[in-house]
């Protein structure tokens, strides 16, 4: 194994207290709130940047493609960093990345410009959540481990949902260069708690540098994601669709083969052994895309259809953000007491039961209709979502999981654009069907509606597939690899003292 560099070596456990890991939470959860926020909040301003920049759609993408390419590459990266360099600092140094980024792109005067700040702001948020979720998972205890989870997990819903709302109002009322400066104010408060509170560990020095795991991961990342971006926006059979995939593809297979025989990996392909780490992980995956592809063509059908603003899209959107918030501790609390599975099933099955329901709609449903059915998907996400990822990192062996949260966050980059880019290309195919079936004395708007529901109700026989799946799920056996630097099932004691 590696050998600790620096940090702490406590002999006596220090007793888990709430009190005491709230500080670090909070700076984990401040981080993590502007990052994922980030994500959002540019698709609205898309249309103003096109206008300000006296540019094209196309190129104006490109913000949003280099942001998510740049994130793909690194996160692979963040467990191996982790470890070499300890949590803290490369938690502080990647918000800080970020919050330069942010600022330069805030005062960016063409889409050159903003591409390459936003490409900066890539880099550093790319690793803010897998090592927050790394830090905070040892930071708990085994029985208090889904409560503490479901705390993170509040920002991690709220802010995809709050996104478009700030967003829209700064576009509207303030102007588009506040979308990025607001990071500002939010990262320099996030650096300032981070140095503050978060707790130093060890640094371990691998004993043999995976040099070829880190050339090949960001390549198999970044192209796959890439390939998928223009195939779901330009076309599959388009060259930069193939390309991507192609070399992503290529790149991922040699990946996964050199991770393999390494005996000290950049990700942990080994923990796949473990049947019950497979299962969480599957089912994981079901949930994301069925979420995740779901979530973006609601706002679109706001929009698109009912024609409603960005603004008053994300207003309607907000049951959504607050049932999940609400749901999140409950589903944590739950987890503790009963495991994963039951709290997994519930939440699943509301979310089925809602995306059926959505499936429903017309081009005048209510919003009194529309709305309940946003919260109750909301509540089964919240239910369901951290319970899941938390059931996953138990099934792992402790020592490996600065390198099982970025293998998670990876895949789920790579499973969340598929999803995206797969239901998009069905809604239009849905969308073509439907205007032939109508005719020439059919109404488009109608047609365009159906393909909405279809899409909706594709989500809806995903998350049935995932209710099914919750059936197999069981309280995770202890993955035995050997002595390693922490012990197993305990909160880490060098992040519960000495700040």
């Amino acid at each position: 194994m590696s050998k600790p560099l620096s940090g702490h070596t406590a002999a006596e456990e220090a007793p888990f207290s709430l009190k005491a890991i709230l500080p670090p939470l909070l700076a984990i959860i401040v981080g993590m709130i502007m990052v994922i926020l980030d994500g959002t909040v540019v698709n609205v301003a898309v249309p103003n940047l096109v206008d300000f920049f006296n540019s094209d759609l196309k190129t104006i993408q490109w913000a949003i493609t280099g942001y998510t390419l740049a994130l793909s590459a690194v996160i692979p990266l963040a467990g191996w960093m982790t470890d070499r360099f300890g949590a803290k600092q490369v938690f502080v140094t990647t918000v800080v990345l970020f919050v330069l980024g942010s600022a330069l792109c805030s005062i960016a005067q063409n889409a050159t410009q903003l591409i390459i700040y936003r490409v900066i702001q890539g880099l550093g948020g790319g690793m803010v959540a897998p090592i927050g979720m790394a830090m905070v998972f040892k930071l708990a205890p085994p029985e208090r481990r889904g409560a503490i989870m479901g705390m993170l997990g509040v920002p991690m819903l709220l802010a995809p949902a709050l996104g478009p709302v700030l967003s829209g109002w700064l576009v509207e009322y303030a102007n588009w260069r506040w979308i990025f400066l607001i990071n500002v104010p939010i990262g320099v408060i996030a650096v300032i708690l981070g140095i503050a509170y978060l707790p130093k560990a060890d640094r371990f020095a691998p004993k043999q540098l995976d040099l070829l795991g880190i050339l090949l991961a960001p390549i198999a990342f970044a192209m796959l994601a890439y390939g998928v971006n223009e195939g779901g926006s330009v076309s599959w059979t388009s060259r930069g669709a193939e390309l991507g995939l192609a070399i992503g593809g290529v790149a991922l297979v040699l990946f996964i083969i050199v991770e393999l025989l390494h005996k000290n990996p950049l990700l942990e392909l080994r923990v796949f052994r473990s049947s019950d780490f497979t299962r969480g992980i599957i089912l994981t995956w079901i949930m994301q895309a069925s979420l995740f592809g779901c979530m973006l063509f609601v706002p679109l059908y706001l929009q698109n259809i009912r024609q409603f603003t960005p603004l008053e899209t994300g207003l309607i959107l907000l049951p959504q953000a607050l049932c999940s918030a609400i749901a999140m501790p409950i589903g944590g609390k739950f987890f503790d007491k009963y495991g994963a599975r039951p709290v997994s099933f519930v939440g699943l099955v509301i979310i089925a039961v809602s995306l059926f329901l959505l499936g429903g709609i017309h081009a005048d449903t209510s919003l009194y209709v529309i709305m309940p059915l946003l919260g109750a998907m909301g509540f089964g996400m919240g239910l369901s979502m951290m319970p899941l990822n938390t059931h996953v990192l138990n099934a792992a062996p402790r020592q490996w999981v600065n390198r099982v949260t970025p293998l998670t966050s990876a895949l789920q980059q790579v499973v969340v654009s598929f999803a995206v880019a797969g239901m998009t290309g069905y809604m239009t195919s849905r969308i073509t069907h439907h205007v032939a079936a109508a005719g020439k004395g059919g109404n488009p708007l109608e047609a365009t509606v159906l393909g909405f529901d279809d899409v909706f109700l594709l989500s809806a026989w995903m998350a049935v597939a995932g209710v099914a799946l919750c059936l197999i799920l069981r309280k995770p056996k202890e993955m035995i690899v050997g002595a390693g630097p922490e012990g197993e099932g305990k909160p880490d004691p060098s992040l519960m003292i000495g700040h």
